[in-house]
């Protein structure tokens, strides 16, 4: 996930734009004209909606993103268009529509109380010289493009026509099409790479309410082979996803601790799949990917956005919750720490015994953390304890070891490994900074060669393994 952060994927957004607006204020009395409420208007703002919600989504995750849509030759008009460049949108072409409205919906919020909301919109289908004129913009921004995406709130721009020749275009050029579907019939997106109904918008495809999970794989597995989707993806809330492609369906788990408000989830999973596939990553890494993103907006109020840096905090958030998740073969640990370097994170390593858990330990690896970005400790396993320090060590086994340390928070990752010395560990690592007790002062430092850094700790007095076992027998023996 972290190497996402230099990926800048291009991303094309073909579909329904839209303006959210809304009128803040407060209500204490009712009109004396009509049992309604007076609002006081304190204030106003107006966020990117519909398709332009995706576009802020794939914007704050990273990604470059161009639009393509119809709108009106109105006000509405003119104040989407310098909302999209505010937002840092690289290309917008826009087809103005005479006598079309460009979509906008205003809210009256009282107290944070959503009182009404009245639309200023058209949902016809587009005219056919707008169309026309669309795909020859969109068949010509697929060359500059990694992907496209297909934002469809069923206000008229993506027509059957047009979205059959944007896809067939797309394929043309080998460009996946990802795409949020909206109404009963999806016969428009046959072709494409890939659907994100929620649950109800797919039972209300395949004709059928999808109450339990067998109906729900049901109707994944229908709607991929039906439509000809190299895969589809059901959105299931609090449950996840199910992904459905040649192999079957799997599920991703969802990840949301808290919910404030699922406003814009799903534009928000349709982005952070994109920037995944894009990026490099398998779709079940995407799906990973996506549901984090989502976790991470509706822990937020209103239509919300994460950045890259918000979703990758979140999922190590996660991962801290797992002692178990901590531990890492050398295997898994080496493409982690080149993506943490990639990204210009500072690896911090330092290993040793760590049998009887103690102060001491406790303040150098603190002192070691605080020295980088992550940090990744080595453990003897117990047959190197026993070859280094007798027989009758360790007094811990390796695994109630490798659990106590990554208890620790300010641990990130622990390594087992059965050599004497961590030297094949450091030399596959090749960590940013190499941490040592101040007692190796005038010593060399095993694996120096292998760190871009070495840096000694001082060490707490009177607090050592050696000495706590010592301590032990001079009571048992006094007793």
């Amino acid at each position: 996930m972290i190497r996402l952060q230099k990926s800048a994927p291009r991303v094309l957004v073909v579909g329904d734009l839209m303006i959210d607006s809304y009128l803040w204020g407060k209500s204490d009395r009712i009109s004396p004209e009509a049992p309604v409420p007076v609002v006081e208007i304190e204030r106003t703002s107006s966020v990117l909606g519909g398709a332009g919600n995706v576009i802020a989504n794939l914007i704050s995750l990273g990604a470059k993103a161009q639009v393509a849509s119809v709108i009106g030759e109105d006000e509405s008009g003119h104040e989407l268009e310098q909302m999209l460049q505010k937002a840092g949108v690289e290309q917008a072409l826009l087809v103005r529509q005479s006598g079309r409205k460009t979509a906008k919906k205003s809210r009256l919020m009282a107290t944070h109380q959503q009182v009404v909301r009245f639309d200023w919109e058209s949902q016809e289908p587009i005219s056919p010289s707008s169309e026309e004129a669309l795909a020859a913009a969109v068949t010509q921004a697929l060359e500059c493009v990694d992907l496209c995406l297909l934002s469809d709130y069923g206000k008229g721009v993506l027509t059957p026509t047009l979205t059959r020749h944007i896809i067939e275009s797309a394929r043309a050029l080998n460009r996946p099409v990802l795409i949020d579907p909206k109404g009963r019939d999806y016969t428009k997106y046959r072709g494409a790479t890939l659907i994100t109904p929620n649950r109800k918008e797919a039972g209300e495809a395949v004709g059928y309410t999808l109450k339990s999970m067998a109906q729900v794989e049901q109707a994944g597995k229908e709607l991929r082979e039906k439509n000809d989707l190299a895969y589809a993806v059901i959105t299931l809330s609090e449950a996840g996803m199910a992904i459905f492609g040649p192999e079957g369906m799997s599920l991703v788990e969802a990840k949301a601790k808290e919910v404030f408000d699922v406003t814009g989830a799903g534009d928000t999973v349709l982005a952070a799949l994109s920037v995944g596939l894009s990026g490099g990553l398998k779709l079940a890494e995407a799906a990973h990917l996506a549901n984090t993103a989502a976790a991470v907006v509706v822990g937020k109020l209103g239509s919300a956005t994460a950045t890259l840096e918000e979703v990758i905090a979140y999922d190590q958030s996660l991962h801290f919750m797992s002692e178990a998740q901590k531990i890492k073969p050398l295997s898994e640990l080496v493409p982690i720490v080149a993506d943490l370097k990639s990204a210009g994170k500072r690896v911090v390593f330092t290993n040793g015994c760590f049998d009887l858990l103690h102060r001491g330990h406790v303040e150098y690896l603190k002192a070691s953390r605080r020295r980088g970005d992550r940090l990744i400790v080595g453990l003897n396993s117990d047959a190197s304890v026993r070859r280094l320090k007798g027989d009758e060590r360790p007094i811990v086994c390796e695994e109630d070891r490798a659990l106590l340390l990554a208890a620790l928070e300010f641990v990130d990752y622990v390594v087992i490994f059965d050599a004497d010395t961590p030297l094949e560990v450091i030399a596959a690592l090749k960590p940013t900074l190499l941490t040592k007790g101040a007692d190796y002062e005038g010593k060399v430092v095993v694996g120096s060669e292998h760190a871009k850094q070495v840096e000694l700790i001082d060490l707490v007095d009177g607090r050592s393994t050696t000495h706590t076992i010592s301590k032990i027998h001079t009571q048992k023996e006094k007793s």
